[in-house]
């Protein structure tokens, strides 16, 4: 039996609430217990323990006195020993992966929204048990079973097997000799399973092939989605991995063609899968040991999630989930989005990922001006990494340096240093210093040469009114258009826009939307706007320049040249020759 063992209890379902109790068997004097503020990939303070109330404690039938050291810790006036116990309710209101969720109909939780960590005991076993659980309810989780609960090696091994609770469908598939578990909550009864399960043992069959090995254990590894009417999101675990997505972007049934929204989850289903390797295994030296009481800083986000974006639709494509036409449009979102943010001049990749705690997970009307984000321009870093050492022959490539720092770091923690020690081996000293200046500086990457030198072409595309403009916008039949973000050295900043206006006319016509603004001037006419705007409640009239181009460049659209000498070079970079 494990010595420290939490039992919680489902019977206040209706009001939201987990009740939890923790029995410590050989408690220190003065045992101090906390509950973590932040859960691991995701990098903001959440403080969980907003949503704890009603903590006792006894120790053989007497209440023990708790003094609050802090938010979230607490000092047990115990005897050493003596098995202590306490007992706590958690509310569970909180759709995303992240926290937890409890109602009649499903449950699911993170260990860190639920479970006291007990100082000084972290690394011996901990137990779980579920009690009253309704009729008709499965439990989905990738901890080890041990009698009628489970069992972890330690707390944070504990709080990395989040937990599904409910009727929910279920598919199994295995991958290079591993079981895959797959569990959807909330799908239409259209949903396709077969065929997801299908494309996500395609998934996984080729990114353990990838990294030459499956690191789970003997559990496997599970998918846990929650497909809702509107969401987007996954947090990965060591085994496992908790999604949330559209129900309408799920596969349906008598429906062969791969829609937008499907690619979108698949790519996601892409995304947290990797993490098993490359954030979970391999990851921040900063990452070794977790504090959960405060942030824990690191300068290479961009490694482990911009890395990661950059591959998760690659795999797709590598596997033939989608075609190359339909990635290389991906690729020009992603490649366009970086491009039209200002703040990409503004902040390194090493920045972006120290300040995720205070930047990316709290974004504002200034975000596009002040920060860059080193999931997208991360991806964009890998790119050009990717395809410099495939230029430079010899066997090269991204591919090879992941699998290096695989195999250097024994697939455990690294630093910067290490990363640009196997740059430096596979392509050599300036390889190293060009990726120290990427993930330093503010320059722009090489990415239009470096997609042509695969035979991609990059072409021009015209602009929309917003991205001319250099606005972004909130549109609506009954509000009409409104500003969420003005960005820097914009014709929108220069007539005096800021965000919060509502567009009511141009010209003397009223507006709905954005795109009204073209018809307002007639043919020939200079491209000046006369704009009508409601600002706390006060009408102005502000005068612009509608410009070609937007302040960062037309946006690109993207192009495999089959003509082009190069052609051998791109179909060898996206089948992963």
């Amino acid at each position: 039996m494990a010595p420290v063992r939490y039992e919680i209890a489902l019977d206040e379902a209706r009001d939201h609430v987990y009740r939890v109790t923790l029995t410590i068997d050989a408690p220190a004097a003065q045992q101090v217990v906390s509950l973590p503020a932040w859960i691991p990939g995701s990098y903001l303070l959440r403080e969980f323990v907003r949503h704890l109330s009603g903590l006792h404690a006894e120790q053989q039938g007497r209440a023990v006195p708790l003094q609050q050291l802090d938010k979230a810790t607490w000092r047990a006036g115990c005897a050493a020993g003596v098995p202590l116990t306490l007992s706590y309710r958690v509310y569970a209101f909180d759709t995303s992966v992240r926290a937890a969720w409890l109602d009649s109909r499903r449950g699911f939780f993170n260990g860190t929204s639920l479970c006291l960590r007990v100082h000084g005991q972290e690394d011996g076993a901990h137990g779980l048990r579920l009690r009253g659980l309704p009729e008709g309810w499965r439990v989905a989780t990738g901890m080890s079973v041990d009698g009628d609960g489970y069992v972890a090696a330690g707390y944070d091994e504990l709080v990395d097997h989040p937990v599904e609770l409910g009727a929910f469908w279920q598919g199994r598939f295995e991958a290079g000799g591993v079981e895959h578990r797959f569990v959807v909550a909330g799908a239409l009864p259209s949903f396709d399973g077969e065929r997801l399960l299908a494309d996500a043992r395609r998934i996984c069959a080729a990114q353990i092939e990838f990294w030459g090995c499956a690191p789970f254990g003997e559990t496997g590894y599970t998918f846990l989605l929650n497909a809702v009417d509107e969401g987007h999101g996954g947090l990965e675990h060591r085994a496992s991995t908790a999604l949330i997505a559209p129900r309408r972007d799920l596969p349906r049934l008598g429906q062969p063609e791969t829609s937008e929204g499907y690619v979108t989850l698949l790519s996601l289903i892409s995304h947290e899968y990797f993490h098993s390797w490359n954030v979970k295994r391999l990851r921040p030296a900063e990452f070794r040991r977790y504090d959960y009481e405060r942030e824990n800083y690191t300068e290479l986000l961009w490694f482990f999630e911009g890395l990661t974006s950059y591959y998760d639709e690659l795999f797709l494509v590598r596997i033939g989930l989608i075609d190359e036409a339909r990635y290389l449009k991906l690729l020009a979102g992603h490649l366009n989005g970086v491009q039209a943010a200002p703040g990409r001049k503004v902040q390194s990749l090493a920045q972006a990922s120290f300040d995720a705690w205070i930047k990316y997970y709290r974004p504002d009307e200034n975000s596009p001006n002040s920060t860059i984000s080193y999931y997208a321009k991360g991806a964009l870093l890998g790119l050009a990494l990717d395809l410099t050492m495939r230029a430079a022959g010899g066997g090269a490539s991204l591919d090879a340096l992941m699998r290096e720092l695989w195999r250097s770091s024994e697939g455990g923690p690294i630093s910067e240093a290490d990363v640009l020690e196997a740059a430096t081996r596979l392509g050599g000293a300036e390889l190293a210093a060009t990726l120290r200046d990427w993930v330093h500086g503010t320059d722009e990457l090489p990415l239009q040469p470096l997609l042509a030198g695969v035979g991609v072409n990059c072409r021009a595309e015209r602009a929309t009114t917003a991205q001319r403009l250099g606005l972004r916008v909130s549109e609506s039949a009954l509000t009409g258009a409104r500003v969420s973000q003005v960005l820097a050295g914009s014709a929108a900043q220069a007539a005096g826009l800021c965000a919060g206006d509502e567009l009511l006319a141009c010209n003397g016509w009223r507006l709905r939307r954005l795109d009204d603004l073209l018809p307002t001037q007639a043919a020939g006419e200079k491209k000046a706007l006369q704009l009508l705007v409601s600002r706390d409640q006060r009408l102005l009239e502000l005068a612009a320049e509608l410009p070609d181009t937007p302040p960062g460049g037309a946006p690109l659209a993207l192009a495999p040249d089959d003509k082009a000498p190069a052609a051998a070079l791109r179909r060898a970079w996206l089948q992963g020759g």
